[in-house]
């Protein structure tokens, strides 16, 4: 399957804990199809301390959304993407008001 959304779009997540947050997409996993956006579903991990007398710590990191769970922003609103080949290219284009994305 061909993933619509790509690096740098702006989305905004449409269903789960987040929903209704929206940032920049910093990495795409394509073969799980899933993306990474910053600050959005941020878990948290325990680290232990890794030599002699040094503290273990609490590190918070980003998680990946499925794809399905995500949206891209037109302006404010979310928008879903189609395709229109204009000469020998493929654009992307909102479906709501066939605008090049």
């Amino acid at each position: 399957m061909s993933m619509k959304i790509k690096k740098g779009d702006n989305v905004i997540i449409i269903a789960g804990k987040d929903k209704g947050k929206t940032g920049k997409i910093e990495k795409v996993f394509p073969k799980t199809e899933q993306v990474l956006v910053e600050e959005v579903n941020i878990i948290t991990r325990h680290q232990k301390n890794k030599r002699v007398r040094s503290q273990g710590q609490v590190i918070k990191k980003a998680a990946p959304v499925h794809i399905s769970n995500v949206a891209l922003v037109d302006g404010k609103k979310p928008v879903r993407v189609g395709y229109k080949t204009e000469g020998d290219k493929k654009v992307r284009v909102s479906k709501k008001t066939g605008k090049e994305i």
